[in-house]
């Protein structure tokens, strides 16, 4: 069982935010059929799908009907989304498969630096008035993920949190910001703030940082491309941990492939395979204690 796994529907976005680099592989929405041949490999491993690992959701043109297959196969939803389509989807983000949705709010500013923030924030908080209204088991996480001090608010998005606070009733000046022991701050019923800090996606051409450490990657979750590529690890944004394909080989299969399980043998004695995964910034979260390192 993985905690999650990722189904990108889409590797298309409608933004380009500075803390998230463009994508280098072909453009590709997954279609219904292939959807639904992934989801049905998928959900019996997993307690949640997230449909998402790059690209905006809410842009696929069939993202209702995506739904509809979620449903019917009773799955717990967790979307990510920049929140720039959330008033033109309203209605498909009551569906009963939605569990949880994460919204980077900071990625407004981060494309519109000069522009007016409140009408954006508005149809955010009128999704979170229509869910407390109708829906309210879902949670709300509002993504702050700017802070370059884990014990600081960022100089940055003030404008966001000022709003926040006139919205709920929520003062920031009652929380202790401290992201390295607590990331998310209930605002509202199931409505939370959610801060972290920047990091650096990985890539291959980037020095070789460890040799040893440990990851989440296919013990906490894998991932699933827009072609059906599974790729061990969330931020492997080009498949460079391609696994195989889901849509041709069964995934129990994939899982039990010399590479994955040379990668997982791995992360699992303190070992780091992969090119990748050497010149990863973000593995070094996951230092374990309980890594025994040879």
């Amino acid at each position: 069982m993985f905690q999650k796994v990722y189904i990108e529907i889409s590797n298309i976005c409608n933004l380009q935010c500075d803390f998230c680099p463009a994508v280098e592989r072909d453009k590709k929405l997954m279609s219904l059929e292939d959807f639904e041949t992934v989801l049905k490999q998928m959900a019996p491993l997993t307690q949640r799908v997230c449909l998402h690992l790059m690209g905006e959701p809410l842009g696929h043109p069939h993202f209702a009907e995506i739904l509809k297959i979620c449903e019917k196969h009773n799955v717990f939803i967790e979307l990510t989304t920049n929140g720039t389509l959330i008033s033109r989807k309203l209605k498909e983000l009551l569906s009963p498969a939605i569990g949880q949705i994460n919204i980077s709010v900071h990625s407004f500013e981060a494309n519109y630096p000069e522009a007016e923030i409140k009408p954006y924030l508005d149809k955010v908080f009128e999704l979170i008035e229509l869910l407390q209204n109708e829906k309210p088991q879902t949670y709300v996480n509002l993504r702050v993920w700017d802070l370059s001090d884990p014990l600081a608010l960022s100089e940055k998005n003030i404008k966001i949190r000022q709003y926040i606070e006139s919205k709920f009733s929520f003062s920031f000046k009652n929380i202790k910001v401290d992201i390295r022991r607590k990331k998310g701050h209930k605002i509202s019923g199931r409505v939370y703030i959610h801060f972290d800090s920047r990091f650096i996606w990985p890539t291959l051409d980037q020095p070789i940082r460890q040799l040893r450490g440990t990851c989440h990657a296919l013990n906490h979750h894998i991932g699933v491309h827009s072609d059906g590529t599974v790729v061990a690890c969330c931020l492997d944004k080009e498949a460079n941990l391609a696994l195989g394909n889901c849509l041709d080989t069964p995934i129990q299969s994939i899982l039990k492939s010399e590479r994955s399980v040379k990668m997982r043998e791995g992360f699992d004695t303190g070992h780091l395979i992969e090119d990748l995964c050497q010149r990863c910034h973000y593995i070094e979260r996951f230092n374990r204690k309980d890594v025994v390192v040879e």
